[in-house]
């Protein structure tokens, strides 16, 4: 418990300084918003990875019908700020707990199968979600919920990606993480073990969707609108692409998958005729060299810094 504590600590210390450096640089205008637009990103792609690995790699499920989570929170804050203006944090707890609700009421039916069926049908309901909204005038249909405030800041955002980032892992490191771990392993024998595999797959698959919901809540009140196009097939492909880059059952690798391809996208937005070609050949030369991720499950730590840089060999002379 001290060795995770001081962990803590020290992680939130770095995110602090982290932090001031980068507001610092946007206030003085060395950041323009351009770019300041791609850190605001690459945090809400942070935040939707780190959700989905909770489901996929820690607890070795296969959802890919996590834009549909996100949709759902980011469509119930805008209602709350737009129609009934609400505050901002009230709009966010509410869109993910909007999000989760809705993920263990999907989750308890689903979650009895497992690898393609659970994935066809996460990817059915996603698409449901975003149909049932196409259809219903009072949030926009198909044009999408417009003049939603711009409320989401870097300070959001970043806030709330560092406390996705030590909620997630510090469960991971619980008992109810190491029951989810122990699923992913070998789910017959975890059963067998008295481990009660259905309630902990709902909850690794319901929190994930709360987090999803929190990121749709800043997404949408980034972009001014919420919009179905935003939450599709397509944007649940993204995120679990970010995942598998990083490493299932890697935080740091849902951080570092994140950072990778939003930024690869970012930059490369002008070039849409290759971007594609670039964003496939990645995803080949990684399947081919590292089929695991770049992280696999395991996590960056100071011990793994040491003997990167030649600490390890110090102590064994």
């Amino acid at each position: 418990m001290k060795e995770r504590t001081k962990r803590d600590i020290i992680f939130v210390g770095i995110s602090v300084l982290l932090y001031a450096v980068i507001e610092a640089l946007i206030l003085y205008r060395v950041i323009p918003p351009y770019f300041e637009r791609g850190i605001v990103t690459v945090c809400i792609n942070v935040i939707l990875a780190a959700s989905l690995n909770l489901i996929n790699g820690i607890t070795g499920q296969f959802s890919i019908g996590h834009a549909g989570f996100m949709a759902v929170g980011g469509y119930v804050s805008a209602i709350l700020t737009v129609k009934l203006g609400m505050s901002f944090s009230v709009a966010i707890i509410a869109g993910a707990a909007a999000a989760g609700v809705l993920g263990v009421l999907i989750g308890l039916p689903t979650l009895r199968l497992n690898g393609d069926y659970l994935a066809i049908a996460t990817l059915g309901l996603g698409e449901i979600i975003r149909i049932v909204i196409l259809n219903i005038s009072y949030v926009g249909g198909a044009a999408g919920l417009n003049g939603v405030p711009k409320d989401t800041n870097f300070t959001w955002v970043f806030g709330m990606m560092i406390f996705t980032l030590l909620f997630i892992r510090n469960l991971v490191e619980s008992s109810h993480g190491r029951a989810c771990i122990a699923i992913r392993e070998n789910e017959i024998a975890a059963e067998a073990m008295g481990i009660n595999t259905t309630r902990y797959k709902v909850l690794a698959f319901t929190i994930g969707a709360t987090f999803a919901g929190v990121a749709g809540a800043l997404f949408v009140h980034y972009t001014y609108v919420a919009s179905p196009s935003s939450f599709t097939f397509m944007k649940s492909i993204d995120i679990l692409t970010m995942v598998v880059l990083g490493g299932l059952g890697s935080m740091t690798g849902s951080v570092v998958g994140a950072v990778v391809l939003t930024l690869l996208t970012f930059f490369l937005a002008d070039y849409p005729q290759i971007r594609g070609v670039i964003y496939s050949l990645l995803l080949i030369v990684l399947m081919l060299y590292r089929p695991q991720g770049l992280f696999g499950n395991k996590e960056f730590s100071l011990k793994m810094l040491s003997r990167l840089t030649g600490g390890g060999r110090r102590d064994v002379a």
